[in-house]
Order: C-alpha cells, then sequence, then structure tokens
C-alpha cells in the first residue's frame, strides 16, 4: 500500500507537533530499548527543536492523524519515525524512496544499539563508514553514520 506523502512547512510543523512528538515516542519505545524513561524525557524538546532545524520535513497520514514522519538537512536523514502500530508497513521505505529520488539524500545516522535500524537502512542501500562512540549530546550511545551506496 502506498501512502501520500505530505510536505509541513514550520508553521505547520509546529501546529502539529503534539502528533510529531507521539510518533517519536511511539517508535522509540518500540525500537530504542537502550533509553532509559529519563533519556527519552530529555529527548523529547530536542525533537521538536530539530523538526523545525531541518531543510525539509515531511509526514504520513492515516486520516487525518500523522503516522510517520522524515526530516532532511542538506544530503542527510535527521530523523525518520513511523509509530509503532504501522511499522513494517512500508511506510519508513516510501519515506526513504521519496527523500533519495526527490532531495538526492545520501546520507544517514543511526544508534548502534538500534539493530533494527541498522538492518533497515543496509536493507535501503545504505552502509556504515564511520563510528562515534557517542550521540550528538556526549550520550553514550554509539553512532553508525551510514551513506547511501548508489
Amino acid at each position: 500500500m502506498s501512502y501520500k506523502i505530505e510536505k509541513l512547512n514550520k508553521e505547520l510543523i509546529k501546529k502539529e507537533i503534539s502528533d510529531i512528538l507521539n510518533v517519536w515516542e511511539s517508535s522509540v519505545r518500540a525500537t530504542h530499548f537502550f533509553l532509559k524513561e529519563s533519556d527519552i524525557m530529555d529527548l523529547k524538546p530536542l525533537v521538536e527543536q530539530g523538526a523545525l532545524y531541518v531543510d525539509e520535513f515531511f509526514c504520513i497520514r492515516n486520516n487525518e492523524e500523522i503516522i510517520a514522519f522524515i526530516g532532511i538537512h542538506e544530503d542527510k536523514i535527521e530523523m525518520l519515525f513511523v509509530s509503532d502500530d504501522f511499522r513494517g508497513k512500508g511506510i519508513g521505505k516510501q519515506l526513504i524512496n521519496f527523500v533519495i529520488s526527490n532531495l538526492n539524500v545520501k546520507y544517514v545516522d543511526v544508534n548502534e544499539q538500534n539493530p533494527e535500524g541498522t538492518a533497515f537502512y543496509e536493507y535501503m542501500g545504505f552502509s556504515v563508514f564511520k563510528r562515534s562512540e557517542f550521540d550528538d549530546h556526549g550520550n553514550p550511545y554509539p553512532i553508525l553514520h551510514m551513506k547511501l551506496n548508489k
């Protein structure tokens, strides 16, 4: 099944931020088992800032409800999250293919402790070219830096 991809500008992101954060939290709780509850709460405002920071932001809705989103900055995927209820239905793949085709995306970072995420990006044609011991905020969550093989 193919879903309609919708571009959100900064004003729409602000208006929809509650739904965006709900998608993020649902996805993170289903995939980022290494995070503590305090980490999730500490990251939430950073996700809001990130959504407004990226150059391009797209979402997919089920009826009116946002169920997935992707944020792109320059040629890198900065965020991709699919609500847990909709994981495994091809939505992430559809968003990745869209940004690769339309925005010339070449890079993505993934938490090393998220093997599902790493496997997904490898399936989508990315491979690890570098590893960082800490995340962008200095936390001890190693990051795998991946580049598109195409």
